[in-house]
């Protein structure tokens, strides 16, 4: 799906913020994940799926500006049956489709839950890489996860930005790389908090058994929270 800038969908948007579908069932949760180019987004949502999909029914967007390649990479592991995967190509700076004009995104999430059905649980929406201010519409997902990783430097919690100081989850990823790179995960701790107050912080490294466990946790907790709470 190509993002036209002229092109919106009102029949099928109005009730996407909202907690139902159009027949009045629960729609799925819906997290997104943003950060910079090889933060791990796409390791991330594949680690993320094979850790869930066997208790909760998953389908994916990713978002590129003129490829499919992380949808293609998501199908090549064969992390979800490929009806379950949707790509955007956002030709543009990633931030316009998960922020500004969402419509392709909103589209792909609709095509996916009327695929799946009301049985949906989890909506993971991957954007492209891009920079620190990165944020999602709270009109396409519900909560927010950004991630770095240790070779960017120590300093990117420091530098703070909106996707480090309000993301629902801050993930610190390629924790394994510290060593080689000179990064300091005690002061990054230090820096996310200051940054970030109470909000909480995940240190990955998915190279390791179980290294994206953290994130999978704190998913299901938002999962679950979101069936609980009346529609």
């Amino acid at each position: 799906m190509h993002l036209d800038h002229a092109e919106t969908f009102p029949q099928r948007h109005s009730h996407s913020a909202g907690r139902r579908l159009a027949d009045g069932t629960r729609r799925a949760l819906r997290i997104g994940l943003g950060g910079p180019v090889g933060s791990g987004k796409t390791a991330t949502v594949a680690a993320l799926c094979r850790a869930l999909r066997d208790e909760l029914s998953i389908a994916v967007v990713t978002n590129d500006i003129y490829t499919r390649e992380d949808a293609a990479f998501l199908l090549r592991e064969a992390v979800l049956p490929p009806e379950r995967i949707a790509a955007v190509e956002t030709g543009a700076c990633p931030h316009t489709a998960i922020r500004d004009d969402i419509s392709a995104n909103l589209e792909a999430v609709e095509d996916l839950q009327d695929t799946i059905g009301s049985g949906l649980d989890l909506v993971l929406v991957e954007s492209g890489g891009d920079n620190l201010t990165a944020t999602f519409s709270k009109g396409l997902v519900d909560h927010q996860i950004f991630i770095i990783d240790v070779a960017g430097g120590d300093d990117i919690p420091r530098k703070g930005g909106p996707g480090v100081t309000t993301a629902d989850l801050l993930v610190i990823n390629k924790t394994d790389l510290a060593p080689y790179v000179g990064s300091d995960m005690e002061s990054m701790a230090r820096d996310a908090e200051a940054q970030r107050g109470s909000l909480p912080v995940a240190f990955t490294s998915l190279k390791a058994e179980g290294g994206v466990q953290p994130v999978a946790d704190w998913v299901r907790a938002r999962v679950t929270d979101w069936a609980v709470v009346p529609v």
